[in-house]
């Protein structure tokens, strides 16, 4: 009777068990900004003591965040064409979206259909949350101080939408709801990663909130770490 081997077993069960595809690609990159720095005014928190209470400095807005070499935050970075028509498991961990400081952290996040969203409101003062959804049904709750968490579910798939603040006309944030895992937003340096691809060849969208849409393919064979980085520069 032949026997299988140990790795053999684990990488059985883990396929099954988690979902994991066997031999999966990781796609990463950097995303870049050139060309002159637009000059950005401060955000006036005045309107709240609250608010304004949260930053010792001058808080600027979240429209561009670049580090010091320009690479850009805030970028979402999703496969939107070449993977398998199926259904993906939706995570069991929720997406977290926190007003803090009188704004929101992530700025930019994205979501799995049927995943659900945990808001919070560790800021002490009054917000609420106005999703301006298209597709999935809009709505607007407020969340006083005593209010500090509430959930959100959205059921279908839709493209970046914003979200807002009706009373700190500054808070903006926008949310994409997608109907499989492969995406990811850019960090404060700029760098994104898409683990557990299947091999294949994809087509690549880098979204940012001002500067458009950039698309980029790539073939990922099995077990492979392939890099796609991606530059906006200002219109």
């Amino acid at each position: 009777m032949k026997k299988f081997n140990t790795s053999t077993c684990s990488l059985i069960i883990s396929v099954i068990l988690l979902g994991v595809p066997a031999y999966a690609a990781t796609i990463k990159g950097v995303v870049s900004y050139e060309g002159e720095v637009p000059n950005l005014k401060p955000i006036d928190m005045g309107a709240d003591a609250i608010c304004l209470s949260k930053h010792g400095s001058a808080v600027m807005p979240q429209i561009l965040v670049l580090d010091e070499n320009k690479k850009m935050a805030n970028v979402l970075v999703q496969i939107v064409s070449g993977l398998p028509k199926q259904e993906y498991p939706v995570p069991t961990e929720p997406v977290v979206l926190t007003q803090e400081g009188c704004q929101y952290h992530p700025h930019v996040v994205g979501v799995q259909v049927g995943q659900t969203v945990k808001v919070l409101n560790p800021d002490g003062t009054l917000h609420n949350v106005h999703a301006l959804c298209k597709v999935n049904a809009e709505f607007n709750l407020a969340m006083p101080k005593f209010r500090t968490e509430m959930t959100k579910v959205f059921d279908k798939v839709e493209t970046m939408f914003p979200i807002k603040c009706d009373v700190h006309p500054w808070m903006a944030g926008w949310v994409a709801v997608l109907a499989h895992p492969y995406f990811n937003v850019s960090q404060t340096n700029g760098a994104f990663e898409i683990a557990n691809v299947p091999a294949g060849t994809y087509e690549l969208e880098a979204w940012h909130e001002k500067l458009g849409t950039q698309k980029a393919s790539v073939t990922v064979t099995a077990d492979e770490t392939k890099e796609v980085n991606f530059t906006f520069s200002r219109p």
